[in-house]
């Protein structure tokens, strides 16, 4: 089973990197960018076959590792 696992900065936080990619492509003329937030994606195989449990096992791992939870979310996808 494969998930994805989308993490990003939740909102009101400071993006250093994300108005660095910002003004970037602005100076590489594309004009029309308002703004960017710079995240992060997990493609995580998992070699069980139960989504509820995969999920949980995932929830798990964004808690403990994958998500800095005071400052970001997450979003979990199961194919």
């Amino acid at each position: 089973m494969k998930a994805r696992v989308i993490v990003t900065l939740k909102n009101g936080v400071l993006d250093p990197q994300g108005k660095a990619i910002e003004g970037a492509l602005g100076g590489l003329g594309f004009g029309d960018v308002g703004s960017v937030r710079q995240g992060k994606v997990f493609d995580v195989e998992l070699t069980g076959s139960d989504e509820a449990a995969a999920k949980a096992e995932l929830e798990q791992m964004c808690e403990k590792l994958l998500a800095n939870t005071v400052i970001e979310n997450y979003a979990i996808e199961i194919a």
